[in-house]
């Protein structure tokens, strides 16, 4: 196996963090991500509960980052190559 599929999440080309995933786990946390971050506004729609709104989503961002820093490649400043 080579070490860029071992992660889930490769590092960003440029900058800190993150990008897509490479591999089906990957995509599946992110898909799922997608759907909590729907799933939020449906039931707490940010006009009518914006506290609980706010919540949900930092929630289910801080859950990706998580996610991210264990299944993902380490993070670092990157300037290309």
């Amino acid at each position: 196996m080579d070490a860029q599929k071992k992660y889930w999440f490769p590092a960003k080309r440029y900058g800190w963090g993150w990008s897509f995933p490479t591999c089906w786990q990957g995509w599946a946390v992110f898909v799922a991500y997608v759907a909590l971050l729907g799933l939020v506004r449906y039931f707490f729609p940010p006009a009518k509960d914006h506290g609980a709104f706010l919540t949900g989503i930092g929630a289910s961002t801080v859950g990706l980052f998580v996610v991210c820093w264990f299944k993902g490649e380490p993070p670092s400043w990157r300037w290309g190559q």
